[in-house]
């Protein structure tokens, strides 16, 4: 199942929740500006120019759709949490994304994507807490594992389990490398979870 990702083509990109395509079923990618989204979707569909990657954080700025088959999708969603994004901004991006997280009925799965160095910020707390309240299960990728040392990303890992754990959060998680290609297979398996295995138990 993983090679349908590797065909994976952009579709459309949107502003608001409203304008996005129909679909049967999607899992969307969210994280800080910095923190290797783009290049985690790249890595994951063997596509890198598929999501733009960019030095200046913040390129993101719309929802954007990528087709995969039977109507799927990945989506990357607008980077947050960037210092420059006026308030206003970033107030139009809280509300696109609560309604997107809250009510896109084809949502079957978040991938939050954190700096493994950095994890945990209050803009991804904010995010969480939108997640929540919607129903879409949640995975966390924590990139950019290749700049420590594995018992330093393990240290990681636990302590953000621990701390999703007191918060009563319920998320599976993973550290991941796009430079050394580590952890794709952990992340394939998540996708067919929600967008192959759960299709199977929808009406």
């Amino acid at each position: 199942m993983n090679s349908v990702y590797f065909s994976a083509q952009f579709h459309s990109s949107a502003s608001d929740p409203y304008y996005c395509p129909e679909s049967t079923a999607e899992v969307a990618f969210a994280g800080r500006s910095n923190a290797g989204k783009s290049s985690a979707i790249n890595t994951i569909t063997r596509n890198g120019k598929l999501a733009r990657t960019s030095k200046t954080p913040g390129r993101t700025q719309l929802i954007n759709h990528f087709s995969l088959d039977e109507g799927k999708f990945l989506v990357d969603l607008p980077g947050y949490g960037y210092a420059k994004v006026s308030k206003d901004r970033q107030k139009e991006w809280q509300s696109a994304m609560t309604r997107y997280l809250i009510s896109r009925s084809s949502l079957r799965g978040l991938v939050l994507v954190m700096d493994i160095r950095h994890p945990l910020t209050d803009s991804d707390w904010t995010l969480i807490e939108l997640q929540q309240q919607g129903q879409a299960s949640l995975h966390i990728i924590l990139t950019k594992a290749d700049k420590i040392s594995k018992n330093q990303a393990s240290s990681s890992l636990m302590g953000v389990q621990q701390a999703l754990s007191d918060a009563g959060v319920d998320a599976t998680l993973q550290d991941f490398s796009a430079l050394k290609k580590q952890g794709v297979g952990d992340a394939h398996k998540v996708l067919d979870s929600w967008l192959y295995e759960s299709s199977l138990s929808v009406e």
